[in-house]
């Protein structure tokens, strides 16, 4: 008798609120934490992968060699050992976001340091990734997630 009255089944509907913003919470929480996992893989993969472009086209002494070189460590780096079209136009794609880092690493007789174009890479870069998620609908930093199965440690 006492669940049906008035005072009961109004703490009733409080509780089942409260227990509703939790879930609602626990959901929201859970796809924000997974929003910035994924932000801060992309950027580790991206710092990592324009890390070792700067190595590539700066040891280099020609442009063209500097982006072959890039282009050839990316192919290495996502195991791309066959060719195709769709692998072809994003490496050529690629290959623009490297003769903008050569360039940065490489300045013009005369120049220095401090007026390099380091803003171009950076927007090179962006173009780059907004030219991957337009043609393929995902980021581009979703190639580096393959998985790489384990192997057994022999002792001979």
């Amino acid at each position: 008798m006492t669940d049906d009255h008035p005072f009961i089944a109004g703490l009733r509907h409080d509780a089942k609120a409260c227990q509703d913003a939790e879930d609602e919470f626990r959901r929201t929480m859970n796809t924000r934490v997974a929003e910035l996992a994924e932000a801060r893989a992309f950027a580790n993969r991206r710092m990592n992968l324009m890390r070792s472009l700067f190595d590539v086209v700066a040891r280099a002494g020609q442009s063209e060699i500097a982006v072959a070189g890039a282009v050839a460590a990316l192919r290495t780096r996502l195991g791309w050992h066959e060719d195709s079209d769709a692998r072809d136009e994003v490496l050529t794609e690629y290959a623009r976001l490297a003769a903008a880092a050569f360039t940065a690493t490489h300045p013009r007789e005369g120049d220095d340091a401090a007026s390099r174009p380091g803003p171009d890479v950076a927007r090179a870069l962006a173009d780059f990734e907004t030219w991957y998620l337009a043609a393929r609908g995902k980021p581009f930093w979703v190639l580096f997630e393959h998985y790489m199965p384990e192997t057994q440690l022999v002792d001979f």
